[in-house]
């Protein structure tokens, strides 16, 4: 094969040198026409040659071959995910691997440009679908259907960077269960969210942790923060990065690059570092920011519900299980307004003076809604809050972090309500 590629070389040579000098000679066009003709035809011989020579067996970039463990494998995920579905009384369909790229576009944002686009086919411009959702929507539309629980677990494609390692692809599977319908609130919800813990619980990866979210609740806090409403969808891209990034650097991106003002992304931050079950909710209902929001209270309204749907399916918030705790505080020391840094330090010094294991937040004005969350996150049992009303009445306000409990102490007695709550002699 290096032979006949090495007399193709020579040929394709010599052949040039004659179009070459034919042109110095000033031949006739239709001469030199001809003499071109037999050039393209060795280039053309010449490349069919290197192509044979060079060609490797492969796999297309994003994709990869499964053996036959590997299969053994998937197949035994799939049932037990199957068999959830089905338990649920779900219903099977199934959608073309490629859609009309009218369907498809404009569906996914700055993601679009992710979607594989196929060539002109008898007049049908197509694209592989990248989900199985907007396919189902059209499923729906299509056929006129109001009401469905269906499952549809197939391929799907992106024309993404993969990253192999991280288990990225351009072709991968997805496993979607929909509630198509109108119902009454976080019903349907609850049962998807019993679902997915069923099915992990099924395949005893370990621990593992659900995140819910409510749109109303995100765009409620921008509104409050000071995001104009142009804003509010890049803004939204950027926080769904905290997962997978640092909140300086999502932070840095607000303000360089999507040009929101330092102050509203540090108030952003105030809440969307916050994380917890239907503690957090509660708090945030209390905050007065968000109080006086209608979308915000909307959402974190069905997100409660949602959590009691769930303590009914036993499921629900698993941040109020015991945690592995670090150290022996008792009660935390917390300001409901500004400006008590004094007061606060009067009163823990009381409360150390009387042999009361106590913590306060180091700084002058905190958040009501971060000195609780601190609690949560250190195992904290209870929180002595102090506030204007409770100075003037003579009182303390003591919350039981594991129920959200609230009752008022008078001051000299909180001591032995302390004790008591916690089992000190």
């Amino acid at each position: 094969m290096a032979d006949e590629a090495a007399k193709l070389d020579e040929a394709l040579r010599r052949q040039g040198d004659t179009v070459r000098r034919l042109k110095q000679e000033k031949a006739s066009p239709e001469e030199v026409a001809e003499q071109v003709a037999k050039l393209l035809e060795l280039k053309a011989q010449l490349g069919t040659e290197e192509g044979k020579h060079k060609f490797v067996l492969k796999t297309p970039k994003g994709t990869r071959d499964y053996n036959p463990k590997q299969m053994a494998i998937r197949e035994k995920v799939f049932n037990i995910i199957i068999s959830t579905f089905k338990r649920h009384g779900a219903e099977v369909i199934d959608t073309p691997v490629f859609e009309l790229k009218e369907t498809l576009t404009g569906k996914y944002g700055e993601d679009s440009k992710l979607i594989y686009d196929l060539k002109d086919q008898g007049g049908e411009l197509l694209s592989l679908r990248y989900d199985l959702t907007v396919p189902f929507a059209r499923y729906l539309a299509m056929n006129k259907i109001t009401n469905i629980k269906r499952y549809h677990i197939a391929k799907v494609y992106r024309r993404d960077n993969p990253a192999m390692t991280r288990g990225r692809y351009r072709e991968f599977y997805q496993c979607d269960f929909d509630i198509a319908g109108q119902f009454d609130p976080m019903i349907p919800d609850a049962e998807c969210l019993k679902i997915v813990h069923e099915i992990l619980s099924g395949l005893q990866i370990g621990d593992f942790l659900i995140k819910v979210n409510d749109r109303r609740i995100l765009d409620g806090m921008f509104a409050v923060c000071g995001v104009p409403d142009s804003k509010f969808r890049t803004i939204c891209s950027t926080v769904d990065k905290l997962d997978k990034a640092t909140w300086e650097d999502v932070k840095s991106e607000m303000v360089g690059e999507k040009g929101l003002s330092r102050e509203a992304a540090d108030r952003i931050g105030e809440y969307v570092q916050l994380h917890g079950g239907l503690g957090l909710i509660e708090q945030l209902l209390q905050d007065p920011k968000l109080s006086q929001n209608k979308l915000a209270q909307e959402g974190l309204g069905d997100m409660k519900l949602l959590f009691e749907y769930l303590t009914l399916f036993g499921i629900a918030d698993k941040a109020s299980e015991e945690k592995i705790r670090t150290t022996e505080t008792q009660v935390l020391v917390a300001a409901a307004q500004k400006k008590l840094l004094e007061e606060r330090l009067k009163l823990i010094s009381e409360l150390w003076d009387s042999g009361i294991k106590a913590e306060m937040l180091y700084k002058k004005n905190p958040k009501l809604l971060n000195q609780l969350q601190y609690c949560e996150d250190n195992g904290i049992p209870l929180v002595a809050i102090i506030g204007e009303q409770e100075l003037k009445d003579g009182v303390v306000k003591l919350r039981v972090v594991a129920t959200r409990e609230e009752i008022d102490v008078r001051r000299e007695n909180l001591v032995e309500e302390i004790k008591r709550r916690t089992c000190q002699p």
